[in-house]
């Protein structure tokens, strides 16, 4: 196992499916990438290339994989590049963008050749990795007790209202002493955006609760999303693809079918920004679906007054580490 001699902050879980990865390991790259220079490396799943690839300007899902392509597009001053080998590709970022001062290590939990100085563990609420069983049996990539090797743990998609007993009943269960970094954080969805304008403001009658929502998502876990559009609308019917699904014209004609045979109740199509990526790079939607489909960006916030207290453990750790120290 190799450790490199600038921060490298490993961001991962141990459990198959959505987590809420992409939105946290975006919100790291934010905090840090207003002082320093920030490389995201990830192996770029369900991809279609090989070896080491830079994001650019051009690249598409394809060439990089959903995630980064979006952490890329969203973030356009943070070097985005996936590597399956990710030591090797640590190696190339610094040989093509040395003025690279810290990197972090998408999804790379069980990447044991390289040591990082910084493993953020995450665990989704909804499904708590101390009832759940390895694989084949359950969703779990690795035995529980591996939880130690974290620095940070992070619940995510917690309810906002979760109550203070029921945090400590978490950190019971996962076994975590008090002084262990235990944080909860919640998922903060936006206003709905246009797909192919996002200058253009959502028609004024979205917020009527009366429109029916087509909801099209291939994520790992939709749940969520799927739950909080239930609050604002009175119908929301969900066409669910697998995770990191490639979309394609009979994909369209599906949702394009749908939307006609429910003329009358379903008014917007409303996917994922992780989806967003996908599907704006189909050439095949026209109107007048193409005006109703809208993406609802996510943001992540911590629990408990707490927000402060993570970014001053993230950026101390990447001061106290640099380089040039």
């Amino acid at each position: 196992s190799r450790k490199f001699s600038l921060p490298v902050i490993c961001f991962g879980n141990i459990t198959v499916g959505g987590t809420g990865k992409t939105p946290h390991a975006g919100y790291l790259a934010a905090l840090l990438g207003t002082k320093y220079n920030v490389a995201v490396l990830s192996r770029g799943y369900k991809r279609k290339t090989k070896g080491f690839r830079l994001a650019g300007p051009a690249s598409e899902t394809a060439d990089i994989g959903d995630e980064p392509l979006l952490i890329s597009r969203k973030y356009p001053a943070i070097t985005v590049a996936v590597d399956s080998d990710r030591r090797s590709g640590i190696t190339r970022i610094l040989e093509e963008k040395p003025g690279t001062d810290v990197i972090i290590l998408d999804d790379g939990f069980q990447h044991r050749r390289i040591t990082p100085g910084l493993s953020v563990l995450l665990s989704d609420y909804n499904r708590p990795m101390y009832r759940d069983y390895l694989l084949p049996f359950g969703n779990l990539r690795e035995s529980l007790k591996n939880i130690k090797r974290a620095d940070i743990i992070i619940i995510t998609k917690t309810p906002a209202d979760i109550s203070p007993e029921d945090q400590k009943s978490i950190m019971a269960d996962l076994g975590l002493t008090p002084d262990t970094k235990l944080f909860f954080s919640s998922l903060v969805y936006g206003d709905p955006v246009p797909l192919f304008n996002g200058n253009i403001h959502p028609d004024p009658s979205f917020s009527d609760p009366e429109n029916g929502i087509l909801l099209v998502t291939g994520i790992g876990n939709p749940a969520p999303l799927y739950n909080h559009l239930r609050k604002s609308y009175k119908k929301v019917i969900h066409l669910c693809f697998s995770d990191h699904h490639y979309f394609s014209p009979g994909d369209i004609a599906k949702i394009r079918n749908t939307m006609n045979d429910r003329k009358g109740e379903l008014k917007y199509v409303i996917t994922t920004e992780k989806d967003a990526v996908r599907l704006r790079e189909l050439d095949c939607i026209r109107e007048p679906l193409l005006s109703s489909l809208y993406y609802i960006p996510v943001e992540i916030d911590f629990l408990n007054n707490r927000k402060e207290e993570f970014n001053k453990l993230i950026t101390d750790y990447v001061g106290e580490n640099l380089r040039n120290n």
